[in-house]
């Protein structure tokens, strides 16, 4: 089985679909917005310092779900084909398991821990959350890269990657791999260089 032959079932993206509508259920039980304080929905919005940032539809931050949906596929990929964990069948219940992972970090996302995190080691400090919409948006931003590695030779889908994580560092200074880093282990000199920005 190659891997890009491993579609996801019918039943698959059904279980994906319940794990989203859970997520948001659970996200509303935690009170986060529905959407922006400021009142309306933004298809992009571009100021990560600003108390818009992360919540409307897309934000300089897409990109870094984007990429979580190309790692999630390979992820899938690696679990379900290299391992043998249920075969051919089973390797098409990546989706959902890429989408619970996802799922599962927009809700850890927006605690008071990770959220006081973001504000204690980033350059992040008004970061307050994520609103409903933006959450709902970054699992569909994710699928989409998910969609991207399963149609996307690799070279082009590490490509695509690269070139995200290369021109939000420049534009933004940050991404993904800097996000990462300064969540697990902050760097000073990393901070100093993004509030230079």
């Amino acid at each position: 089985m190659s891997a890009k032959t491993m579609r996801p079932h019918r039943r698959a993206v059904i279980a994906a679909l319940v794990i989203t509508a859970i997520t948001l259920a659970v996200l509303f039980a935690m009170g986060r917005p529905p959407i922006c304080t400021c009142g309306y929905v933004a298809l992009w919005y571009g100021d990560i310092n600003a108390s818009g940032n992360s919540q409307h539809l897309s934000d300089w931050y897409t990109p870094s779900h984007i990429i979580h949906g190309m790692l999630f596929y390979a992820l899938g990929w690696f679990l379900f084909r290299k391992l043998g964990l249920g075969g051919k069948q089973a390797a098409k219940w990546s989706f959902p398991l890429a989408v619970f992972i996802e799922a599962a970090w927009e809700v850890l996302e927006n605690t008071s821990w990770i959220i006081d995190r973001y504000r204690s080691v980033t350059v992040n400090w008004g970061y307050s959350g994520d609103s409903i919409i933006n959450s709902m948006a970054d699992i569909g931003w994710m699928s989409f890269g998910f969609w991207l590695a399963l149609k996307l030779p690799v070279r082009v889908t590490v490509a695509l990657a690269l070139i995200a994580e290369i021109v939000t560092a420049i534009v933004v200074r940050d991404n993904l791999t800097l996000n990462v880093i300064m969540l697990l282990y902050p760097f000073d000199f990393i901070r100093e260089w993004q509030a230079a920005g």
